[in-house]
């Protein structure tokens, strides 16, 4: 019976989808190349990975409405990472551990295991006593039509960690072990907890992989944990910390003892709309790593998350990143190369030479574009660098690189009448020759990446057709600008 009623839930969703999805795709604020539901709500990814020869994607969905609410699980897959097919959504709230309106299918991962697929995913419901959140398994044999395991949950909280701050579980395999970290909080404190399994059924607790000392907040979502080189990385979103939304770090780990030891810490993104990334290996190798363009912690500086929920949807992802590790280990996150294929009407300067006259530049259409700088720091005298992005009719967002203070910032409050904040970050400067600076502009987001990919900003930014303009200027003395690129972005959603 509870099969039967997952598989109701699912087709009535699906009807809501079908008789909405004509017109909410011709909404103003649609992206045009970053990833979003066909309609209702999106938030965490979930489940990425490559199988049988296609990237999917799932993705935390409330398919009626576009506010948070009654978890599903979206679906789609690509060839490219940025032209999609939507299937069918993979699972519905339907059993006791998942079926309550402020609760469902929370976040989790998937992995390819016996040829099947399985999702592992976080079922959340209220009995009464208060929210409880369970480990849970479903799977697939054509990777689209999923069934949930019928004893779940695989795994409750452990004595010691509240009931409602136990989810997000990340899995892979390491040799014949299956391996597991989770998100909980003890103490008032975040914590990434390791669990073992021979089968993906039954799980035992390894050790606590990390844990904040109060420094990285109070609960810490979608944990992600995987090698890159002879070193691992650990991810996750801290609730309670402050400006820090996605946070890495980068040490040794031990596979006898279950411990991991720090050596390096960073920061994914310092902007307002960065959030929960999770990642994947791509079948080249490469680590791709997907987020959330939103993020709970702004919440009250936001009416209504913005115009979009008008329009019937809510929610989209930043562009895929690369990760790669620097020779100091830390780490750089770039925008995946498949970018390059949507591109047109380049432009470019072999050198320019910004002054504080106010210059106009051209990229695209204004709206959806690329944009890469080199900035010659030995001949820039210049105090600081001002882009000026989604300009138009009284509005704009400001792009500033302070050189002097070694600082950038992304002032949005001027950008749409929704948007509020200034991201700050620290750019590490001394002794270096340039600055790369890299923008990928949308429909409702700007993404800004400098510092070798190391110091990035998401912002969504909700500006109408008629913010098209694009503005340099420098204060203080002269910028000069080594390689100046521009690119129209042709749209990949339709």
């Amino acid at each position: 019976m509870s099969r039967e009623l997952m598989q109701q839930n699912i087709e009535k969703a699906q009807c809501e989808i079908d008789s909405k999805k004509s017109v909410v795709k011709n909404g103003k604020m649609r992206q045009h190349y970053h990833f979003m539901p066909q309609t209702g709500w999106l938030n965490d990814p979930n489940g990425l990975i490559y199988f049988k020869g296609k990237y999917h994607f799932f993705f935390q969905h409330n398919p009626y409405h576009g506010f948070w609410g009654s978890m599903h699980w979206g679906h789609a897959v690509s060839d490219d990472m940025l032209h999609w097919e939507y299937l069918p959504l993979a699972l519905a709230p339907s059993e006791i551990y998942d079926n309550d309106p402020r609760g469902g299918c929370f976040s989790g991962s998937a992995l390819e295991h016996d040829g099947k697929l399985f999702l592992m995913f976080t079922g959340t419901t209220n009995e009464g006593k208060g929210f409880e959140q369970t480990q849970c398994i479903a799977y697939s044999e054509d990777g689209i039509h999923f069934e949930k395991y019928e004893r779940n949950p695989v795994l409750t909280a452990p004595e010691g960690i509240p009931t409602d701050l136990f989810r997000d579980p990340k899995v892979w395999k390491h040799e014949d072990t299956y391996y597991m970290v989770c998100g909980a909080s003890r103490g008032n404190k975040g914590q990434a907890l390791l669990y073992r399994s021979k089968d993906m059924f039954h799980w035992t607790f390894f050790n606590v992989l990390a844990e904040s000392r109060g420094e990285w907040g109070y609960m810490w979502e979608c944990p992600d944990f995987y090698p890159m080189g002879d070193k691992y990385v650990l991810t996750f979103s801290p609730m309670g910390a402050g400006e820090h939304t996605s946070v890495y770090l980068v040490g040794d780990f031990d596979y006898e003892t279950g411990k991991f030891n720090c050596h390096v810490t960073g920061e994914i993104d310092w902007g307002f709309d960065y959030y929960a990334p999770q990642s994947f290996l791509a079948p080249d190798g490469r680590r791709i790593l997907v987020a959330w363009a939103n993020g709970w912690e702004w919440m009250p500086l936001w009416k209504d998350w913005g115009p979009t929920y008008k329009e019937g949807w809510c929610g989209s992802f930043n562009i895929p990143r690369e990760v790669r590790m620097m020779g100091d280990g830390t780490l750089q996150f770039l925008p995946i190369a498949e970018v390059e294929t949507i591109r047109e009407n380049r432009k470019h300067k072999d050198e320019l030479v910004v002054t504080e006259k106010e210059t106009e530049l051209t990229a695209g259409d204004g709206v959806c574009f690329e944009l890469k700088l080199n900035i010659d720091l030995e001949k820039t005298d210049a105090d600081k660098l001002e882009l000026v992005l989604r300009c138009g009719e009284g509005k704009k967002t400001a792009c500033l690189l302070d050189f002097k203070n070694a600082e950038m910032s992304v002032d949005r409050n001027e950008a749409d009448g929704w948007s509020r904040g200034i991201s700050r970050s620290v750019m590490y400067l001394k002794g270096k020759k340039e600055l790369d600076v890299h923008i990928l502009s949308d429909q409702s987001s700007l993404e800004i990446f400098t510092d070798q990919y190391q110091n990035n900003h998401s912002n969504n930014i909700f500006a109408g057709d008629a913010q098209n303009q694009l503005k340099i200027r420098a204060y203080g003395g002269r910028v000069v600008i080594r390689k100046f690129e521009s690119y129209g972005l042709k749209e990949c959603f339709k």
